[in-house]
């Protein structure tokens, strides 16, 4: 049975529409949905059958992952990270925004989110659509980018129609938040006050 298509407005998404996403998360569902980057491939960070499919999707081990989640607000970070002052401060003031935080992890994430390092990415991108399906079902959601793998040049798909084509038999459902960008988040590795750049991406850092 191919995925649902779903279209939600990028800036005022309708609450029943979250409702609905919702719902297919906390079923075990596994969605793509629009960020201020690039789409993300995602599921309830709680639900292991879901991780899995997700894993088998990207072609990985899901202990050899690196995935990272999208958290509301600052205070929900807490939660699941530990943060130092400086990265604290650094994360409010660039968070909304195109950033990835590598952070050690809490005792609160599921353990096969764990990696040999114990260390998870966290991102509070600066779009309203998966802002919102967290803050309704009150806790994280993955995220991991999606990839064309016929196409080594431009890897990033950005319409959610060609999206839905290619992923439209492994996923459940597929968001339609307008066009999506061709850029990923900048990783900063925040464990220590030295932070390093990982990735350079959309967002720009200076200390």
């Amino acid at each position: 049975m191919p995925a649902e298509f779903l279209r939600i407005h990028p800036d005022t998404p309708e609450e029943r529409k979250i409702h609905h996403v919702v719902d297919v998360l906390r079923n075990g569902g596994v969605i793509i949905y629009p960020t201020d980057t690039i789409y993300g491939l995602g599921c309830d960070i709680h639900n292991t059958r879901a991780i899995e499919r997700i894993a088998r999707i990207k072609g990985i081990k899901p202990q050899k992952n690196d995935f990272s989640f999208i958290c509301h607000d600052l205070s929900h970070i807490a939660d699941y990270a530990r943060v130092g002052n400086q990265a604290f401060k650094t994360m409010k003031r660039l968070l909304p925004g195109p950033y990835t935080f590598i952070l050690d992890v809490s005792h609160r994430v599921p353990k096969i989110l764990h990696t040999s390092k114990r260390t998870v990415g966290i991102r509070i991108p600066d779009h309203a659509i998966p802002r919102e399906i967290v803050k309704e079902l009150g806790n994280p959601i993955i995220t991991t980018t999606i990839k064309d793998i016929e196409d080594d040049f431009d890897p990033y798909i950005t319409d959610p129609e060609i999206i839905f084509e290619r992923f439209q038999h492994q996923v459940d459902l597929v968001i339609d938040g307008g066009m999506g960008g061709n850029v990923p988040s900048t990783i900063i590795n925040a464990t220590t006050d030295d932070f390093e750049i990982v990735r350079q991406g959309l967002g720009v850092f200076e200390e």
